[in-house]
């Protein structure tokens, strides 16, 4: 404009149009900016006159009278929709969240940004771990379910280890974590993570609590545990990434069949595409990075830990306490107390008050019972000792007429009778195996083949006497087995009820 150029050619540079070239001409020769001798103006100058004015605000937030309290908690960390509703419930507030939304979001553009400072991790120093919600897939079952990313990361290289698995319980955790060992061909020196309830029991910035069996991974493979303070997620912001990446650059746009083809394009995917990238941060593929650090890693153990996870059970009043799908014995002086059990791939171990009690090999079916008679109560214990080929071998040892009672007794068509077999034999305890022979012979004379008939001979004494000579091998040889009354018996057999 002071070199004489018009509005018409000044907004021919598309700056703006002819209308706000006027106007600036106005304001400029307002300002006497178009003088020669006049100095320009500097962006600040123009920024103030040119900026639109800011418009007041119509009405007051409905959340107004409680903006300290929003703002204490704010810097707490509380979330909104806990703000909200603890203005409803405490304080009468009557608005909508929005209004509170507005009002936490201008107190935290109020706020000055907090400075930070990126990590630099050393070859083989650390990995991070994390998971990552995963697709919706059929499970064995045929029930659609929610499976999980686990992601592994080593924070120098970034190369990743990546399994897709259904659940996110102890016996996962620890199994992914010896697969990704075992995709690394080593071990790093320290594990963050964050604060999941299948590694860490209590959550503390200074004192955090390991889960039992996490901790006895991290000795058996010689790694530490670093899990961050609570609600500070960006200490693993490295694994954090890598789970993004992995849902934004792995799982759109793919054919999935199940949960093993997940999993083996993963593996796919990781050596042949996010570890040949140029990472975004380190300028350079994962993988070439990779060949550097694994010197720098920790070997592999000689034999892999057992890695097992703890539980507790009650024990219950069948001397079985239950486990997943299965029950396994204890000693039946415990019972109706809680026990630990810390269970492997193959075995079941027992603890009581840290004393190991007993060592079960793990079922191999749903509803398997694993029992030890020595964990039963002795009656129990004698009547499971006392069963059929027991009672067989135990007779014969008494004589040829107990035997061949008690194999009567076991080979009955209708009964079982195995109790009453066992009580027979109880008797030489009282009589004597000569006594119980006798008696035994007289029973099997008369056909009695019951334990009442030889109780009764010992108890009368009716086996010292001889048997009468005309004894009949079979006692209803001559007349019907259920007579009407005794009168026909006696007809039949006189002799009989003598």
């Amino acid at each position: 404009m002071r070199a004489g150029d018009t509005d018409r050619e000044v907004s021919r540079c598309g700056l703006m149009g002819r209308e706000k070239v006027a106007a600036l001409r106005a304001l400029a020769a307002e300002q006497g900016w178009l003088e020669p001798d006049h100095p320009l103006p500097d962006e600040a100058e123009l920024a103030g006159l040119l900026a639109p004015a800011r418009r007041a605000a119509s009405t007051v937030s409905s959340v107004e009278p409680w903006r300290a309290l929003l703002t204490a908690w704010v810097e707490e960390g509380v979330q909104g929709t806990t703000i909200h509703a603890t203005l409803r419930r405490n304080h009468g507030y009557t608005g909508s969240y929005s209004a509170v939304h507005r009002m936490i979001a201008g107190i935290r553009d109020a706020q000055p940004p907090e400075a930070t400072v990126r990590l630099h991790f050393a070859p083989g120093e650390a990995a991070q771990v994390d998971f990552g919600a995963g697709p919706m897939l059929r499970d064995p079952d045929g029930v659609e379910r929610r499976t999980w990313a686990f992601v592994m990361t080593l924070c120098f290289s970034r190369h990743q280890y990546v399994e897709f698995v259904w659940d996110q319980s102890v016996a996962t955790w620890l199994g992914c974590h010896r697969r990704a060992f075992e995709w690394f061909g080593a071990v790093p020196r320290r594990l963050i993570i964050d604060n999941a309830k299948c590694a860490i029991t209590r959550a503390c910035a200074s004192d955090p609590l390991v889960q039992r069996a996490y901790g006895e991974c991290a000795l058996g493979y010689g790694f530490k545990i670093d899990p961050c303070p609570p609600h500070d997620p960006q200490k693993k912001g490295i694994v954090e990434a890598g789970v993004k990446f992995v849902k934004r650059g792995f799982l759109p746009l793919r054919e999935i069949r199940d949960i093993a083809d997940l999993n083996a394009q993963a593996c796919h995917w990781v050596m042949n595409e996010a570890g040949g990238r140029i990472h975004g941060t380190t300028r350079k593929a994962p993988l070439d990075l990779f060949v550097l650090e694994r010197d720098a890693l920790l070997p592999l153990p000689a034999v892999a830990p057992d890695l097992g996870t703890w539980h507790r059970a009650t024990l219950h009043r069948d001397c079985h306490l239950k486990l997943g799908n299965a029950y396994y014995s204890a000693p039946f002086t415990l019972v109706g107390q809680r026990l630990w059990v810390r269970v492997s791939d193959c075995s079941v171990a027992i603890f009581h008050q840290y004393e190991h009690l007993y060592t079960h090999r793990r079922a191999q079916r749903r509803g398997e019972p694993i029992t030890v008679r020595d964990h039963l109560p002795p009656d129990a214990v004698a009547f499971l000792a006392h069963d059929r080929e027991y009672c067989l071998t135990r007779a014969r040892a008494v004589g040829p007429a107990c035997a061949a009672l008690v194999e009567a007794l076991l080979t009955d068509a209708i009964l079982e009778r195995l109790r009453s077999a066992q009580n027979v034999l109880r008797l030489e305890q009282t009589y004597g195996a000569a006594r119980l022979e006798a008696a035994c012979a007289r029973a099997l004379a008369f056909d009695s083949v019951q334990y009442r008939s030889v109780k009764n001979i010992l108890a009368g004494g009716h086996d010292r006497l001889l048997l009468p000579a005309n004894a009949p091998a079979h006692a209803y040889a001559a007349a019907a087995r259920f007579a009407r009354n005794a009168q026909d018996l006696f007809t039949a057999q006189p002799g009989r009820l003598q």
